[in-house]
């Protein structure tokens, strides 16, 4: 995807009741063409005054209500209606000239293309949202644009390039004394560290990013964090610390009730008791881990859930009850038309049961 905002409304269909749209560019043109032209007290002339706050707040609050239309959608995830709404508060902020406004939503339509799995199409947008934040020189947005683009660098396996903009990220924030950005920044980088490979560096880092996080009054982002160290023990093959890092990102994310880090420590611990031959507490995680996904509804949670089942029953060497957890995960992954994920499990109940057949 390649958001233009120029040809945004051949994208996305009207964005504008036509009179609305007409009347702004007619706005914009007399602007241009005739700054002095005389006031007049019929609505014809009114249209081709100079811009003026009436017509400038009635295009605001139209952009402000899709906006807000498509956080809604966004939050009952319906990302792509999102989108087409964000993309048309876009057109909007484009014609009234708010920088800051199109900064924000061009970081949301990012982060809605991530959530839909259309990572190429994601990137553009968010080194749009970047480069208003320098031309603005808002630090701030910096920041959280440069880890923002890290993190889908992170996603496409760009590890080497991630680590190099959250180091631009971290290297910012510190210039500017921004703790928020600090505990992030570094956080980031010390999972990408982990995935370079670098363990001693990555948890070196991330308890230093431990120490920005634990001074705001942010608990997701602590629970964050936590996670991040316990990915970096794990990697490290320190079963000890994995165990009781992940262990109290688990308790701070079920306090909050922050689902995305409650679900990722039982993941971690999963894996981590799981490694140690665990399994009684392991299977217990795993209990309480599809409880949650079955009360959010959340489909694609379900099927990580039955995939952990399939994987620990095939490691236990029970291959009927492997194979339960399997078909289940595939008839999900036809639900939710993700063919990518059914034909791998499709593939690791083939490997399981010829594994199963030479015993």
């Amino acid at each position: 995807m390649k958001v233009k905002h120029l040809f945004l409304s051949n994208l996305c269909g009207e964005r504008l009741p036509k009179y609305h749209l007409c009347a702004v560019y007619c706005l914009l043109l007399t602007a241009l063409l005739n700054p002095m032209a005389a006031g007049a007290v019929d609505i014809t002339q009114q249209l081709h005054r100079p811009l003026n706050h009436s017509a400038v707040r009635e295009s605001r609050d139209e952009a402000d209500m899709l906006l807000r239309q498509g956080e809604q959608q966004e939050a009952s995830g319906k990302s792509d209606k999102a989108i087409e709404s964000w993309l048309q508060a876009l057109d909007i902020y484009h014609l009234i000239g708010d920088l800051k406004a199109q900064g924000l939503v061009y970081d949301l339509i990012g982060k809605g293309y991530v959530h839909l799995g259309r990572l190429k199409e994601a990137e553009d947008p968010m080194r749009r949202r970047l480069a208003i934040a320098r031309d603005t020189q808002d630090f701030q947005g910096q920041i959280f644009g440069l880890n923002n683009i890290g993190t889908l660098l992170l996603q496409k396996g760009e590890f080497t390039a991630a680590a190099e903009t959250f180091t631009e990220a971290a290297t910012i924030a510190d210039d500017v004394k921004n703790i928020e950005g600090q505990g992030l920044s570094l956080s980031n980088l010390g999972l990408a560290t982990v995935r370079l490979g670098d363990y001693n560096k990555a948890i070196k880092l991330l308890e230093t990013a431990l120490i920005f996080r634990r001074r705001t009054p942010d608990a997701i982002a602590e629970a964050n964090t936590l996670n991040n160290l316990g990915d970096a023990y794990l990697a490290a093959g320190n079963y000890q610390d994995t165990i009781g890092t992940y262990g109290s990102a688990l308790r701070m994310a079920s306090l909050t009730r922050d689902r995305t880090n409650e679900l990722r420590a039982i993941d971690g611990l999963v894996t981590a008791h799981g490694s140690v031959g665990r399994y009684e507490r392991a299977f217990d995680l795993l209990e309480q881990r599809l409880t949650l996904a079955t009360e959010s509804e959340n489909l694609g949670e379900k099927l990580k859930s039955f995939e952990s089942y399939a994987f620990l029953y095939e490691q236990l060497g029970n291959y009927p009850t492997a194979r339960n957890f399997y078909e289940r995960a595939i008839i999900l992954a036809r639900t939710l038309e993700d063919s990518k994920r059914e034909v791998l499990l499709l593939d690791r109940l083939t490997q399981m049961e010829k594994k199963a057949k030479h015993r």
